[in-house]
Order: structure tokens, then C-alpha cells, then sequence
């Protein structure tokens, strides 16, 4: 039975993102990459190359986190991830997609 009337006003389309809001989003990402850039230009000469003990280093993981999670999530793996680069931590592979705090 078709719906007439006042209650085509009811239904709403489905709610898709525009291009320009995507592109927003991409923005956003790209501003914890360019942070962390501007921190291996800037700081990471200073404080030693090849000092991680993680692979890939910690600003690649976060770079890698930014890309994939966005600005938000990115920031929260990123921090985790400094938090466990520590002298007490055994170190090894550990990569941004395989991570286990974000479902």
C-alpha cells in the first residue's frame, strides 16, 4: 500500500556523507601527520636516530595511526604506544592495524 500525504515528510533519506565532508575528515587526519613531521624535522635530530626499540619507529606508528583511525583514535594509539616505549619494554614488531584498543 503506498504512502501519500503528510507522511512522505516523515520519511528521511539515508544519510550519506558529501564530498566535501569527507574531505573535511581527510583534513583532520592529515593534521596529526603533519604534527608528527614537523616533530621529526624539528625535535628528532636533536634526541638520536634509531633510538625505538619498536618496529616501525614510534612516529611511523603514529603517522600509520593518524591514516588509518583519524585524528582522534590516532592521538589515543599514539600516546599508548609512547607510554610503552619504555627501558623496561621488550620492544619488537608492533604495527598500527593490528592493534587491539579500537574494535
Amino acid at each position: 500500500m503506498p504512502i501519500s500525504g503528510r507522511a512522505d515528510l516523515l520519511v528521511r533519506p539515508a544519510a550519506q556523507p558529501t564530498e566535501d565532508a569527507r574531505f573535511g575528515v581527510c583534513i583532520v587526519r592529515y593534521v596529526g601527520v603533519a604534527a608528527v613531521w614537523a616533530y621529526r624535522f624539528t625535535l628528532a635530530p636533536f634526541l638520536g636516530v634509531g633510538q625505538c626499540k619498536y618496529h616501525p619507529s614510534c612516529s611511523q606508528y603514529a603517522i600509520d595511526a593518524y591514516k588509518e583511525f583519524g585524528l582522534f583514535k590516532g592521538t589515543v594509539l599514539a600516546g599508548w604506544r609512547l607510554l610503552r616505549c619504555n627501558p623496561w619494554s621488550r620492544g619488537g614488531v608492533d604495527y598500527a592495524h593490528d592493534q587491539k584498543v579500537f574494535p
